[in-house]
């Protein structure tokens, strides 16, 4: 016996079954999400083939430099490597910062044995030695942030309380090139890469006066306090040339070259700062006294420090700092010392970094609010 259906009621099963299948999936949404993205990269990416299917030769190969001082290395390298394990990749080499090398030496060892992406461990300054070795190169630079600004971070909006997703968005993240700057501290001197903001002046003394034990237990609010006892200096007189082109002369507290313009808290220092528009974001701070400094703060606070009371900030791709005394200067938040000069430079496009895709924001916040 046949039955025979006609196209309305053909359809109206189609699609209830349709419905019954996107409903089971919802259902086991988590597991369901895990399973397909599994078959994805199985298909895609032999490296996560079975060990009887693929070589090891085949497979990707990740380097976790870490800072020590931050983290238990034993520990995370162990989570790094059962995470590389579940994705189909080789155990990770891991390198370990040293006094004599903060990172960029590891980094090129790193390099040398030919892994698929750098992963930096610690803080601003580790990230920004591993960027110092990475930059110009093919290869992308993972982030696990465990310092105490973590700026880079903050203004890729990369998860900072969460090193498992750090390690797998360093692994499958998207590919992103960003801006790099490079500074240097005499005119015949060494280039410094920097990734977020160098200074020279006030924010550089800020740095190189905050107590270490007081920003263990307070984190940033440990800036706070250095910068509230820093307020009553005295302006500098110097000479500020953009793009060897426009100079002024001025008598400022602090001139600050930024790549990017987020501060912990949610401060938008340099409000119109693009981490890859090939540009640099310069801010003059030039209060003569602690009332104008008031000004600096409202500036800063609404976001109009580009035309601020008592701050300025011009684009550029180069800009030299000229002082008649030396002052201190900082890297991305590390003091390097005192200078009478500064140089700037952007590098466009240099370093590519592992962001987020969409598929993992989603599970990062479907893991935030779990149903």
């Amino acid at each position: 016996m046949t039955i025979e259906l006609d196209p309305l009621m053909t359809w109206g099963i189609v699609v209830c079954a349709l419905v019954v299948l996107v409903a089971a999936f919802l259902l086991g949404r988590r597991s369901g999400i895990r399973r397909t993205l599994n078959s994805v990269r199985r298909f895609v990416h032999p490296a996560n083939l079975s060990d009887s299917e693929v070589s090891d030769a085949a497979r990707y190969r990740a380097a976790l430099i870490v800072n020590p001082t931050k983290t238990d290395v034993r520990r995370l390298a162990s989570t790094a490597e059962a995470i590389c394990r579940f994705e189909g990749w080789n155990p990770p080499l891991v390198f370990e910062t040293t006094i004599d090398d903060s990172g960029e030496g590891a980094t090129i060892r790193a390099l040398d044995e030919g892994v698929d992406v750098v992963i930096a461990a610690g803080g601003d300054g580790t990230i920004r030695a591993v960027a110092s070795a990475l930059a110009g190169t093919s290869t992308p630079m993972g982030i696990v942030p465990l310092g105490t600004g973590n700026l880079l971070a903050r203004n890729i909006d990369l998860v900072l309380d969460k090193t498992e997703w750090a390690l797998r968005i360093a692994l499958w993240g998207r590919n992103r090139e960003i801006d790099v700057g490079a500074a240097r501290i005499a005119a015949d001197g060494d280039s410094h890469v920097f990734t977020v903001m160098t200074g020279l002046g006030f924010d550089a003394a800020v740095m190189a006066d905050t107590n270490d034990e007081l920003k263990s237990r307070l984190g940033w609010l440990a800036y706070v306090e250095a910068g509230s006892r820093k307020l009553a200096g005295k302006p500098s007189h110097v000479k500020v040339t953009f793009d060897d082109d426009y100079r002024i002369s001025a008598r400022v507290r602090s001139v600050l070259g930024g790549n990017c313009g987020r501060l912990q808290g949610g401060i938008q220092l340099l409000p119109q700062a693009v981490i890859d528009d090939g540009m640099l974001d310069v801010l003059i701070v030039s209060p003569k006294n602690l009332g104008q400094w008031v000004g600096v703060l409202a500036s800063i606070a609404g976001r109009r420090a580009s035309k601020g009371l008592h701050t300025n900030i011009r684009k550029c791709q180069k800009v030299v700092i000229e002082s008649r005394e030396e002052l201190d200067v900082q890297l991305d938040g590390d003091p390097i010392g005192q200078s009478s000069y500064l140089e700037m430079e952007v590098r466009p496009s240099a370093l590519t970094v592992r962001v987020p895709t969409v598929e993992q924001r989603k599970q990062i916040r479907a893991d935030a609010w779990p149903v």
